[in-house]
């Protein structure tokens, strides 16, 4: 296999990697709320240091992608070789299996960061199903579409393959936060020190009802929420409803 194949070949695979991360924080981190990336940890419980954690994923994730995007773009001259689209694809589907390897491996059972459910009896179920669902059945479809023999001609599908993969590496990080549409719920998290009459001033201005605040942390109830965006020009570090707002409202703060 020629360098510039090789090249398209490891930037698939770091892009399936980024893919899959996304993947795992958007589905369970976010729509469905069954942990953070540190929730294992029972000293990290204050939701600023969550959130601060699963945003430093995402930037890592950012940075694989940016890693494959530019290495593809560096072999552009080979996505028009036959069999092109069957190697940028089983390299990219591998990539998607094998971070959820990696993650039930290391984030599961070695560091104990988290489960894939940390609210059952069982979470080693839980895992053991998302790992052969998402982990070993991508593998295994990746190997055996990189052992199919290439078609007669490239037909275009190395340039296709290369736009897809591209184009869902930009988008999956920001869909993770897309706000819904029939939420007025929104939550807040402002920057430490941020004194409580600044933010009931702007809480005011927006017509926001508190329904709920602690550590920095604002549940808020609006008429207009797609105006809660001009918070943060009043010390808000994030403002976020819909997935993002469930994530935030999901995570379990220890009593004092």
């Amino acid at each position: 296999m020629s360098a510039p194949a090789n090249a398209r070949g490891r930037s698939a695979l770091l892009l399936g990697i980024a893919l899959g991360g996304f993947f795992d924080g958007i589905v369970l981190h976010q729509i469905l709320q069954w942990h953070h990336l540190l929730s294992g940890l029972e000293r990290v419980r204050d939701l600023r240091m969550q959130l601060l954690a699963d945003g430093v994923f995402h930037a890592l994730m950012y940075l694989l992608a940016l890693a494959g995007l530019v290495g593809l773009w560096r072999a552009r001259r080979s996505w028009e070789d036959p069999g092109a689209g069957r190697v940028l694809g089983s390299a990219a589907l591998l990539g998607f299996g094998l971070w959820h390897v990696l993650d039930a491996l290391f984030s599961h059972w070695l560091l104990g960061l988290h489960r894939v459910r940390m609210d059952v009896a069982n979470p080693l179920v839980w895992d053991l199903g998302w790992l052969a669902a998402f982990g070993l059945v991508p593998l295994a479809l990746a190997l055996w579409w990189r052992r199919r023999p290439p078609p007669p001609k490239a037909g275009g599908a190395g340039r296709r393959g290369a736009a897809a993969l591209g184009l869902a590496a930009l988008l999956a990080g920001p869909l993770a936060a897309l706000p819904a549409a029939d939420t007025d719920q929104v939550l807040v998290v402002f920057a430490p020190g941020t004194a409580g009459a600044r933010a009931f001033d702007a809480f005011a201005r927006l017509d926001a009802r508190v329904l709920w605040a602690r550590d920095g942390v604002w549940a808020l109830q609006m008429d207009r929420p797609g105006q809660a965006w001009r918070l943060l020009a009043d010390g808000a570090l994030l403002v976020g409803r819909g997935p993002l707002a469930g994530c935030l409202g999901a995570t379990r703060l220890a009593p004092r």
